[in-house]
């Protein structure tokens, strides 16, 4: 693609963490400048360990950084004349921060009325947006946890699912904005909420409540919609997820494992049936299969269209023949820790425009990477630039 959709957008952030980032990566991908804006000390989560250590490499990509001290009058006068040059200001700050800053949207607007301000916050406006939000707090009190745990044992969904889903709703709004200022020729606020984000994640199961009267069972312990739609323990102890959806698949199913006597059993003629015949059908399923390798069953799948997964853990993901072969990785240097200036692989939008994935075009950026030439070209001196973007980093 000679030239990417947002191409000639520029988008400053005020960002951290994975929400407000995953916003700004979105817009980078498909073509924005995105000038990510840090503090002297860099974003905390450059330095994060555990299960934060992938969060800046991964939602920073095709971004430039600039140091200013936004608690300085040179540092506020410096964001200022860059954000009379954007089209986009995203942030996720906690509510109010902005307007003490003065860079809220009705004080930006003023500066510039073209500007579109995104914000991602924990809740939209009222009883709780004095609240501070997390990933996890919203999966417990917005159902998701609920219905991801076993009865009695809520836990969390195994991703930032809520952040990285606000991220990308934020994104959204803030292409619907531009398509709005077209006609207006004015920018608007754009919010996104991890709480909304959540009660959207769930609707499905709110909505069977409005149908059947029925509250929805967690997902270990609910009414499955089909026949076979389970984990299976086969030979040597692997595992492997199975799902017969239909009449048609089941005919297919027990042609190809030899079940006939369960392809005649008129207990089991629909999916409806099966359903109610699960108790006593999976454990039978379960011994019948127990002794076939994995990747036989995966094998007979495969052969016939029917669903089938090997339970992979993420890094194995790494080296999945199907990401490799249709370019879903792609190389980045990575930016800091340890392994600082290494390659590492980062995984792109899951879309193609015309057949072309939205490939790496920076890696994420060093600290203050870009900081000389993004305030030269607003008119600072190199000896201005240097003292302005300062970075003095602090040991953590």
């Amino acid at each position: 693609m000679t030239q990417l959709p947002l191409d000639g957008l520029r988008v400053v952030e005020f960002t951290h963490m994975v929400m407000g980032p995953t916003c700004g990566m979105v817009l980078a991908d498909l073509g924005a400048e995105v000038i990510k804006v840090e503090p002297p000390a860099g974003d905390n989560t450059r330095r994060l360990l555990g299960s934060g250590a992938g969060f800046y490499p991964q939602f920073n990509r095709n971004k430039k950084s600039l140091v200013l001290d936004l608690q300085s009058p040179d540092g506020k006068e410096a964001v200022l004349r860059l954000i009379a040059t954007a089209d986009v200001v995203s942030e996720n700050f906690k509510p109010g921060t902005m307007k003490k800053l003065g860079l809220d949207h009705e004080s930006l607007k003023k500066l510039n009325p073209r500007l579109i301000h995104v914000s991602h916050k924990g809740f939209l406006p009222g009883p709780y947006d004095h609240r501070t939000a997390l990933d996890e707090v919203v999966q417990m009190m917005g159902g998701l946890a609920y219905m991801t745990g076993r009865p009695g044992d809520p836990l969390r969904a195994g991703s930032s699912v809520n952040d990285i889903m606000g991220g990308l709703f934020g994104a959204i709004g803030v292409m619907a904005a531009l398509s709005a200022r077209e006609k207006t020729g004015e920018g608007c606020a754009v919010q996104s909420a991890l709480f909304e984000n959540n009660v959207f994640l769930v609707a499905q199961h709110m909505m069977q409540f409005a149908v059947t009267g029925q509250p929805a069972a967690p997902m270990p312990d609910r009414i499955s919609s089909w026949g076979i739609y389970d984990v299976f323990q086969v030979a040597d102890g692997e595992q492997i997820f199975l799902a017969v959806v239909s009449d048609t698949q089941w005919a297919i199913f027990c042609d190809a494992f030899g079940y006939h006597d369960l392809k005649a059993d008129a207990r089991l003629l629909g999916n409806n049936q099966r359903v109610r015949a699960r108790e006593w059908l999976i454990p039978l399923l379960r011994e019948r299969l127990a002794l076939q390798k994995a990747a036989e069953v995966a094998a007979v799948f495969e052969r016939h269209g029917l669903p089938f997964a090997p339970i992979a853990r993420p890094h194995e993901l790494l080296d999945d023949p199907h990401l490799q072969a249709t370019g879903g990785l792609a190389p980045i240097t990575l930016p800091d820790g340890a392994r600082a200036g290494q390659t590492a692989q980062t995984v792109l939008l899951p879309l193609a425009l015309d057949g072309e994935r939205l490939g790496v075009r920076h890696s994420p950026p060093r600290l203050g990477e870009h900081s000389h030439d993004l305030l030269t070209s607003l008119g600072y001196t190199t000896e201005q630039a240097a003292q302005l973007s300062r970075t003095v980093l602090k040991a953590d």
